[in-house]
């Protein structure tokens, strides 16, 4: 059996935004893999990770040894130019994540400001990188990702109960929103209430036809955690509300604002675990009012720069792979799409890649000789230099992050 493309048992987490038991996809995809305790219907899955990261590490299925040690002891499977640049480590993490409810609004530090929170607080900030990501949709997406046109922004900024938060004969800018947004989320758990309905009973027309969902949509969020969560003010009213099909995806900068919302997804970002979080989690759970205010970029500002567009791949000899390619360089994502019978093949990588079979099943042809089964559910770890022969055996999705 080779030793450059082996099959992982990855790790599963439970928080309490996931789905419940078989509604989620993540779950579902992690109990397929051999040795898992399988899912249960009175659980919540949220999380199935792939990769290295300390937090939850995937092993070598066939020998229980976790991939990072593999790697340690076989290290030209990570490849030259991606051991020159990121040492002898993946530099990226891929999860499956499934969530009924909004994660923490939050942003991911910098690389400078996540060393800083590490010498700092190391217990909270358990790594010195930045983590920029993208998110693929696996069923339809709901989130919010960067903020609004000021243009927009500064509309409802004219409606009554929100006007007291805008200077007089203020001009709306960037900085003038970093105010706004930390306003936003100081303000005391009764304003907040207060305010949530005031805004709802205004009548739809005064938000305008572009914003008429946010009266519903600020009553949906707050219920989901607190009537008095300062996150679905600056989430409904300040920030780009998305929903994507499968197959379409967003980007988001390292100290971009988001908070995912609703549906199942495959996520991919720089080796990290760093956020900070100010909403749409317990009190006690948030981060510094001030320091996340002062970390904020402003880009994303409208829905076309928050989104990822997709293209055929040159990776794929037949034309049947896809490729999302951020403005980032730890990582980009393949994504195979076939029909019963199909085939594909990957042109080789130079550098380390997971992939993940998300529907279907399909037999990989490693060099043109050795055949594997892969299931649904299965995720391979690809060493630098293996070309890949994907045959399917019913429709087929492979999502596949690498490194060059």
């Amino acid at each position: 059996m080779t030793d450059s493309v082996v099959q992982l048992k990855c790790g599963v987490k439970q928080d309490p935004w996931g789905k419940q038991g078989q509604e989620s996809l993540a779950g579902q995809l992690w109990a397929k893999t051999a040795g898992s305790t399988g899912v249960s219907n009175d659980e919540m899955y949220s999380e199935m990770w792939m990769g290295t990261y300390p937090t939850v590490p995937s092993h070598i299925l066939r020998t229980g040894e976790s991939l990072e040690n593999y790697l340690k002891r076989k290290p030209d499977l990570i490849g030259r130019s991606v051991k020159e640049k990121f040492a002898d480590s993946i530099p990226f993490l891929p999860k499956v994540l499934s969530f009924a409810k909004a994660l923490p609004l939050q942003v991911h530090p910098n690389k400078r400001l996540a060393e800083d929170l590490n010498l700092k607080d190391p217990d909270t900030f358990g790594d010195t990188n930045h983590k920029p990501e993208i998110a693929v949709a696996l069923s339809e997406f709901e989130l919010f990702a960067g903020f609004k046109p000021l243009a927009d922004i500064e509309a409802l900024m004219k409606l009554k109960p929100l006007s007291q938060f805008v200077p007089a004969n203020a001009s709306l800018d960037d900085e003038l929103l970093r105010q706004i947004t930390k306003k936003f989320l100081q303000l005391p758990p009764e304003a907040v209430r207060d305010l949530v309905t005031q805004l709802h009973s205004l009548p739809k027309a005064e938000f305008g036809a572009k914003h008429e969902y946010v009266p519903d949509l600020l009553e949906r969020v707050s219920k989901q955690y607190s009537e008095s969560d300062n996150g679905a003010l600056v989430a409904v009213l300040l920030m780009n509300y998305m929903v994507l099909q499968p197959g379409e995806a967003v980007c988001v900068p390292a100290d971009s604002i988001h908070a995912y919302l609703k549906g199942d997804i495959l996520e991919c970002m720089a080796r990290s675990d760093n956020v900070l979080a100010t909403g749409f989690c317990p009190r006690a759970d948030r981060n510094n009012v001030e320091l996340f205010a002062k970390t904020l970029s402003f880009k994303p500002h409208n829905i076309d720069q928050a989104q990822l567009g997709r293209k055929k791949s040159e990776r794929g000899e037949k034309q049947k792979t896809y490729e999302y390619a951020p403005p980032f360089s730890e990582f980009n994502v393949l994504a195979t799409i076939l029909d019963a019978g199909d085939e594909e093949r990957h042109r080789a990588i130079g550098g380390p890649s997971i992939a993940i079979v998300t529907k279907g099943s399909a037999e990989l042809v490693i060099e043109g000789k050795e055949k594997l089964q892969a299931h649904e559910g299965s995720v391979w770890f690809v060493g630098a230099g293996v070309p890949l022969e994907i045959l399917s055996k019913e429709g087929t999705e492979v999502y596949r992050a690498y490194a060059e």
